[in-house]
């Protein structure tokens, strides 16, 4: 189970952290507080994949770039990147295509509203539709009304 007291456990004395935390439509919560990065081996490596959503690590203090992607706190070398898949845009491209065009080519084939009552997944990805947002996390995480999809298809 994911809470404070087994996060600290895992880390201390471990060599690799990935913040990889996502809630979809909101800010990722810190869970790394600085006395468990401190807990890591020196010259441990933390890779923060949330920078993206505000991050997961206390110590990352500042965004980086593909330029100067690192810097050191505590002994351990601090990874916060964001758009990491840029750094390897072709590869990235392909791998996003592959996931994405079964979605597309559902939409271009059936039309939208057919293509997202057929699919959930599909529905479940819809953020806004005929002018109503359609997304809770968004719509609560912005104070703004929220319109259930299936009231709209």
């Amino acid at each position: 189970m994911s809470n404070s007291f087994n996060i600290a456990q895992a880390l201390e004395g471990a060599d690799l952290l990935v913040g990889a935390v996502l809630i979809p439509g909101a800010k990722a919560p810190k869970l790394i507080t600085e006395e468990m990065v401190k807990s890591m081996n020196n010259g441990g490596a933390i890779v923060d994949v949330a920078i993206d959503q505000g991050g997961t690590v206390m110590t990352i203090d500042r965004v980086t770039s593909h330029a100067d992607p690192t810097f050191v706190k505590h002994g351990i070398v601090h990874y916060s990147v964001p758009n990491i898949p840029g750094a390897v845009p072709r590869t990235s491209t392909f791998a996003l295509t592959n996931a994405t065009m079964p979605y597309a080519l559902k939409l271009a084939n059936m039309g939208p509203e057919a293509a997202m009552k057929a699919d959930i997944a599909l529905k479940r990805g819809l953020n806004t539709y005929k002018g109503k947002l359609t997304y809770k996390a968004v719509a609560d995480d912005q104070g703004l009304e929220y319109v259930c999809a299936d009231d709209l298809l």
